[in-house]
């Protein structure tokens, strides 16, 4: 293999974001069992967002959960349709178990509100295409927030293909010690370990990561074949779904390993680009690395509104941002996406690989 070579970037001009409209820009909250309900939270104390309802269907969590305290009392509904025709938000984000997705794209679509889910799309492929239906029968955007759409090292790898020649294997890891040993909440733990509400285990909750970023890479192509090993390595922790996965995505010529789980020794989201020429490596948020040691490049930062998921929602529903199909958080990918971490879950009942038409 050729010596790794990094071109270098483009310098960026980075301008502060600003919303077009005078007024904040009003979102609800679906749900508030998932952990990444921190993201609304620090938004709120960015000023970026105003938050004008939020829903749990669960009362337990109704008042008691991160954004109890910061919003007056009255805009907390236990009724989902209550609260989107009371409060006509200009968009939704959806932070309760993964199954829940569907129902929440079954209140706004009619509705015309848009909405942005937490990865993965939906706990099935069945779900999955109902969702995609409803939004395009009723025209809103259907965006899929995933943590490793916003890091710039990403972006830098995308860029910076051409470099390294015809591409012929991807290899991609996310994952961490599990969900349990790292303390998420019990609220959120309940759903992401049941095989009905989180849809399966590591394949889901991380294996959906690689499968969005093959598609993003490889320009929306849907791979021939789909192969996969699910593990569960710590039954007594997670006695009902898989904690570790393995799945391989054959594009006939490019080979993708997925490689997700809940049972690294320390929590990972990098990835590995090798092609006849070279090789890219995502080490972390910012970070693409050359050979093994060196401390390669520092990607540039992104700029808004593609630097966070809220400034990009708030563009795509303001119409100052497109959607092409193929981006991370596009409905298209993202049905793409289920479509192979279906596969991956028969794959591995059979023992066998599934093939694509």
């Amino acid at each position: 293999m050729r010596p790794f070579r990094l071109l270098l970037a483009a310098a960026t001009l980075l301008l502060p974001f600003t919303l077009s409209a005078s007024e904040p820009f009003r979102i609800a909250v679906a749900g508030v069992t998932h952990d990444h309900l921190g993201g609304v939270v620090s938004q709120l104390k960015a000023g970026d967002i105003r938050v004008v309802g939020v829903w749990e269907a669960d009362a337990r969590y109704l008042h008691a959960n991160s954004l109890t305290g910061m919003l007056p009392e009255d805009i907390f509904y236990a009724d989902l349709g209550r609260m989107l025709d009371e409060t006509r938000p200009e968009a939704v984000v959806a932070y309760g178990s993964i199954k829940d997705h569907l129902a929440v794209v079954e209140a706004c679509a009619p509705r015309g509100i848009h909405v942005m889910v937490e990865k993965p799309l939906a706990a099935s492929l069945k779900d999955a295409r109902k969702m995609a239906a409803l939004a395009r029968k009723h025209g809103i955007s259907l965006l899929t927030n995933y943590e490793t759409t916003w890091y710039a090292s990403n972006r830098y790898v995308k860029e910076h293909l051409a470099s390294v020649g015809p591409v012929y294997r991807i290899e991609v890891y996310d994952g961490h010690e599990g969900p349990i040993e790292i303390g998420c909440s019990k609220k959120f733990t309940d759903w992401l370990t049941d095989p009905v509400l989180n849809g399966g285990g590591a394949v889901m909750d991380f294996g959906c990561y690689g499968a969005n970023l093959a598609t993003w890479l490889l320009d929306g192509r849907r791979p021939a074949s789909v192969y996969a090993v699910l593990q569960q390595n710590k039954p007594s922790v997670y006695p009902r779904v898989d904690d570790d996965a393995t799945i391989v995505l054959d594009y006939g010529g490019t080979t993708v390993q997925i490689n997700a789980s809940w049972c690294w020794p320390y929590g990972r989201k990098d990835m590995y680009v090798y092609g006849k020429d070279g090789f890219l490596y995502q080490a972390d948020p910012t970070r693409v690395a050359g050979a093994p040691g060196s401390r390669g490049v520092e990607a540039p930062a992104l700029p808004a509104p593609i630097d966070n998921p809220f400034h990009y929602l708030a563009a795509v529903v303001r119409g100052e941002q497109t959607v092409a199909p193929t981006d991370l958080s596009a409905l298209e990918n993202n049905l793409t996406v289920m479509e192979i971490l279906s596969a991956a879950v028969r794959s591995a009942r059979t023992g066998k690989p599934v093939r694509f038409r």
